[in-house]
């Protein structure tokens, strides 16, 4: 069974020390959520053009509504895996 793409994605911005300016820019950007969902199925031909790794879990992540309250969730969870705080 593979890792759900939002926590995976939290998981690595935990890693990289990134997770907690992502946590901000994630609620600043709740607002605009529709936008990003409508912005993922526009780039999806593009990532995939790219060769990116994982660039269909990115998409189909982006294009979920409740994407960035997913996202904020697994960033919690994860800043409390790796120890970090707020």
């Amino acid at each position: 069974m593979s890792m759900d793409p939002a926590r995976r994605l939290a998981e690595e911005l935990a890693r990289r020390g990134l997770a907690t300016p992502a946590r901000l820019l994630a609620d600043a950007h709740r607002p605009m959520a529709p936008l990003l969902s409508d912005l993922g199925a526009a780039l999806t031909p593009l990532l995939n053009a790219t060769g990116m790794r994982r660039a269909d879990e990115l998409a189909s992540l982006l294009q979920e509504p409740d994407a960035l309250d997913r996202l904020v969730a697994e960033l919690d969870a994860a800043g409390g895996r790796h120890g970090e705080s707020r």
